[in-house]
């Protein structure tokens, strides 16, 4: 197990090792990566792979995710369970116009104003920042909801149309956060049908 760079992980990893000879021909572009639990600190080498699609980047040590601006064709990135406190600019989140699913949870985002940025992502429809300290906030699914506009989940629910328009009062079934509108979407994926399922 590495607790260093990305560019180790690759060219040592036994899960990675089939692509040690697209590494050294300098074929970098992957569309898919999962480095889960593996202790890293840094992505700097994830900015050559301009064609990621998906990326799980879970369990370890980041704290900056300014690497994945040149990722633009992103559709899920995983980065839950790390040391992330705040978010890069708005300017980077319009950049991933194909983002739809982020996993924030388990990081250490504590300001309200500090995740507002997630606004400029224009095709963002699941979002999860659950066991994060902003995520016990008063208001926090109000603003949320009501600023990233293409939202659809947050943290495991639906969001209803009662979280949306202020002072409208539905049936409990259509409340925020009831049982009912409990939807699961970010699964553990069983290890041999990772790539297939995520791509």
């Amino acid at each position: 197990m590495f607790h260093g760079t990305i560019t180790e992980e690759l060219t040592s990893h036994e899960e990675w090792s089939h692509y040690n000879e697209n590494i050294r021909e300098g074929q970098k572009d992957f569309v898919f990566v999962k480095f889960n639990g593996l202790h890293l600190k840094s992505m700097e080498n994830l900015q050559s792979c301009i064609s990621l699609r998906v990326c799980i980047f879970s369990n370890n040590f980041i704290t900056d995710i300014h690497p994945l601006q040149s990722c633009i064709k992103l559709i899920k990135l995983d980065l839950h369970g790390n040391q992330i406190k705040s978010l890069p600019n708005t300017k980077f989140w319009n950049g991933l116009k194909n983002l739809k699913l982020l996993y924030l949870h388990d990081n250490g985002f504590a300001k309200l104003k500090n995740i507002c940025v997630l606004s400029a992502c224009p095709t963002l429809i699941a979002l999860t920042m659950f066991d994060c300290p902003v995520s016990l906030k008063k208001g926090y699914r109000h603003v949320l909801v009501n600023s990233i506009w293409p939202l659809k989940a947050l943290d495991h629910h639906v969001i209803s149309d009662e979280e949306i328009i202020q002072n409208w009062h539905l049936p409990e079934r259509f409340k925020a956060c009831n049982h009912r509108l409990f939807f699961n979407f970010c699964p553990a994926l069983r290890k041999e049908k990772m790539k297939h399922s995520e791509v």
